[in-house]
């Protein structure tokens, strides 16, 4: 689980609730599996997702490479010795320019990227979370292009998009999106 216990993990479920968990297995080029692998400093091997609501809207980011259609719920890694909860706000913070709290832990998911007989795995820890106060002037700047307000019907755009490339990265954060949305009931 590199450098995420099971305390860590204990404790969120604890506070947040049992997620629930899925699985993926995501077809990728020997060029994405290679770099998720370049990635994993420190053993890390994870991200912490949040779909974060402001008036009834979610808070998504654009990266420099995403056309300009394409948007996503916020992620990135937890560092060593931070905690999950942590790690999920710092992200939003850097990613957003926004401060959120955490309602509920809603998923777990264990991923596998393959690309012929190399594989890497991935691990996400998904939270909805409510929106506390920010501007969107995030610090981010490097990986960040843009955050913006969706509607949960554009995810479904995005996925398009998402499942219209050759990166693999992209069609599991199209599977991340559609579980979420099945499980917030949209």
């Amino acid at each position: 689980m590199a450098f995420v216990s099971q305390s860590q993990l204990d404790e969120v479920i604890e506070r947040y609730g049992e997620p629930e968990t899925s699985s993926f297995r995501i077809e990728s080029t020997p060029e994405e599996v290679a770099r998720i692998q370049s990635s994993q400093k420190h053993g890390r091997n994870h991200d912490v997702t949040v779909y974060a609501i402001k008036d009834d809207r979610i808070i998504v980011i654009a990266k420099h490479f995403y056309p300009p259609e394409l948007y996503r719920a916020p992620s990135g890694g937890i560092k060593p010795g931070e905690s999950i909860e942590a790690g999920a706000l710092r992200e939003m913070w850097e990613e957003t320019g926004c401060r959120v709290e955490l309602e509920r832990f809603l998923l777990m998911t264990d991923a596998v990227f393959t690309s012929g007989e190399n594989s890497v795995e991935w691990r996400s820890f998904v939270f909805l979370a409510r929106y506390v106060e920010g501007d969107f002037e995030f610090t981010d700047t490097d990986e960040i292009r843009s955050v913006t307000l969706v509607d949960w019907s554009d995810f479904e755009t995005f996925g398009r998009i998402m499942r219209r490339t050759d990166i693999g990265g992209l069609h599991y954060r199209a599977a991340l999106h559609e579980t979420v949305a099945e499980l917030m009931g949209r």
